[in-house]
């Protein structure tokens, strides 16, 4: 009996664990998930900022917002495509981890650029523009190098596949249309044969052996009636073939003497 009750208390034990596991999963991948829709929403509050000063602020603010706008477009692209792409090749990976140390530098300088914006001289602002857009446009065109690096490895690697497709399906539908592959002609179907070459010497050495027979007279004025002939050729059919009779006439049965002659019936 206690072996009994100590079992049913172990799995309860291990029933309760299990759940408080299940929960606290629960309750992390819900409050990522808050997290995660919470940083979209201000990363996209953010970016119509920026949109909207770099069209509302004239001069240097106005430029930053640009850059800074740039730098994070670029950036959030290229992270979505390598983190998308190292799933199906892992060759990426070396791809993934030099874009985490362009990603340091992209950090730093949307730092930088988001200190600048309240800045309140803009003489010096404006002297430091230039070494901002230059450093703005080396980050992005790496980032952007890396992304359509990864785009084109994975577009190459969907044509070798889809070629290889295209090649065997060919063999395929070839080989279900057996029957519609050209034979190979005959050597006799370009040059003529000998036979055929004797034949022709022939015909054209006695044209008289190769003419067709004549045209049969014109019967007399008594015989109007009388076909035409061939001359030494055989007699019709209907002259050789005696007339038949539609129906052949019954014929007489012999009687035999075993067979019984016919009872007369009664007239009762």
């Amino acid at each position: 009996m206690e072996a009994v009750i100590a079992v049913f208390a172990l799995l309860f034990v291990l029933l309760f664990g299990l759940g408080a596991y299940a929960t606290v999963k629960a309750v992390g991948a819900a409050k990522r998930g808050v997290d995660r829709g919470i940083t979209q929403a201000r990363r996209t509050v953010e970016d119509h900022t920026l949109r909207a000063k770099s069209f509302a602020q004239p001069g240097a603010a106005g430029e930053l917002a640009q850059l800074r706008l740039k730098l994070r477009t670029s950036m959030r692209a290229t992270q979505d495509a390598l983190h998308a792409a190292v799933a199906e090749d892992e060759s990426l990976k070396e791809s993934v981890g030099l874009f985490e140390r362009l990603s340091a530098h992209g950090q730093e300088l949307d730092d930088e650029l988001k200190r600048l914006e309240s800045e309140p001289d803009r003489a010096a602002l404006t002297e430091r523009l230039p070494g901002l857009r230059e450093r703005t446009e080396r980050i992005t065109h790496s980032a952007d190098s890396l992304r359509w690096a990864a785009h084109d490895r994975a577009r190459r690697f969907a044509d070798d596949d889809l070629d290889s497709l295209s090649a065997q399906i060919d063999l395929e539908s070839g080989a279900l249309r057996h029957w519609t592959a050209p034979e190979p002609q005959a050597a006799s179907s370009k040059q003529p044969s000998s036979s055929t070459q004797s034949a022709s010497t022939r015909q054209q050495a006695s044209p008289s052996q190769s003419a067709p027979p004549p045209w049969p007279e014109a019967p007399a004025a008594g015989a109007a009636t009388a076909g035409q002939t061939w001359p030494d050729t055989a007699q019709s059919s209907s002259a050789q073939e005696p007339v038949r009779p539609a129906i052949t006439p019954p014929a007489v049965r012999p009687t035999y003497p075993w067979q019984k002659k016919p009872r007369p019936e009664s007239t009762t």
